[in-house]
């Protein structure tokens, strides 16, 4: 990537924390606007009905804006934060825990018990 790469603009969504759970509370967040972050770096820590989790970041970027405060609670699907992606044009989020599309698969090995 070069440094002249120019910067996008994409919001992130609170994605379906799963359970049926329809929205969440934000407890704390763990960047702020101008803060520089990483792919899968700890973005913000929520709260549901169920649980509290922390939610990393989808992309590798500048946090541009926070779309709630501390305290809020936010739906599901609702905008939550915006970055100023950095990489390859047409680079997006992807989904959080997954492999980049141009890192290599890797070999799964199935451990089995020792046979007597």
């Amino acid at each position: 990537m070069s440094d002249d790469a120019p910067a996008r603009g994409s919001t992130f969504h609170l994605p379906d924390l799963g359970e049926g759970l329809v929205e969440a509370t934000v407890l704390e967040w763990l960047v702020a606007p101008g803060d520089r972050i990483a792919r899968n770096d700890p973005l913000v820590e929520v709260e549901t009905t169920k649980s509290a989790a922390e939610i990393p970041s989808p992309a590798t970027g500048v946090v541009a804006r926070l779309h709630a405060e501390a305290g809020a609670v936010v739906a599901v699907g609702a905008p939550l934060v915006t970055f100023e992606l950095e990489g390859e044009p047409g680079a997006a989020p992807g989904i959080v825990g997954t492999v980049p599309a141009d890192e290599p698969a890797r070999r799964r090995v199935r451990l089995r018990p020792p046979q007597e």
